[in-house]
């Protein structure tokens, strides 16, 4: 009977004395995949670069969920080839040049890699001075630039309704194509070719696209920044 509680007592001793040895040891490869793990994500992610759609409602996609907007459908064009970019849709409904121009530096403080502007509409139907909405623009460009040089620029060519005058009409359409000359820009002739005054393109309002209309938009756009890309 001894001999047996000897053996016992004996037994969970050598069970205690290995479970408590165990918490102290390390996995030879836990952290070891674990760092390994880290090292990578932080490389793939450092290899993803970025595009900055920066406009007002037609970027937003105003009375649409957001990835029905031409940014998001962007966005699934890029990944459905396997493209390493991501797109941040910095649209913002009723932005003018001027608001755009109050914001853009709290947006840049991120890598960016294409910067693509989409703004002056909302202008042009107001009756901004011309001359304002190009200053607005050009800063806004200045901006971008100094965060980083190297960055490229896609500037979003917009028309507006006769209703300011031919004059105003007119000069309101060069100023994209001005800008994007001066500074060395990509330039998207017009963001709303095929789309804008074909009702069935449009939502009630006669201004925003539908889904369909967004579709033809992202074409637009895609057509310039592919080669980019």
């Amino acid at each position: 009977m001894r001999t047996v509680l000897k053996f016992c007592y004996l037994f969970i001793f050598l069970v205690i004395f290995s479970c408590g040895d165990s918490p102290g040891k390390k996995e030879p490869n836990a952290d070891s995949d674990k760092g390994l793990t880290t090292e990578t994500d932080t490389v793939a992610s450092s290899d993803i670069k970025t595009i900055l759609f920066f406009g007002n409602s037609l970027t937003a996609g105003m009375g649409l969920e957001p990835e029905k907007a031409f940014p998001g459908i962007i966005q699934d064009k890029i990944d459905s080839l396997g493209i390493k970019y991501r797109v941040i849709n910095a649209g913002l409904s009723g932005e003018t040049t001027a608001s755009g121009e109050n914001r853009i530096d709290w947006l840049m403080n991120q890598q960016v890699d294409i910067f693509v502007l989409e703004l002056g509409a909302n202008d042009g139907l107001r009756g901004i001075p011309l001359s304002e909405t190009k200053e607005n623009l050009q800063a806004i460009i200045n901006a971008v630039r100094t965060k980083n040089p190297d960055i490229k620029i896609v500037l979003a060519g917009m028309q507006i309704p006769p209703n300011m005058g031919q004059d105003y009409t007119g000069e309101f359409r060069q100023i994209f194509p001005t800008l994007a000359e001066e500074n060395e820009a990509y330039l998207i002739p017009f963001l709303l070719e095929n789309v804008a005054g074909i009702p069935e393109l449009n939502q009630a309002d006669g201004i925003h696209p539908t889904e369909e209309g967004q579709r033809i938009v992202a074409k637009n756009v895609w057509t310039i920044i592919n080669p980019i890309l």
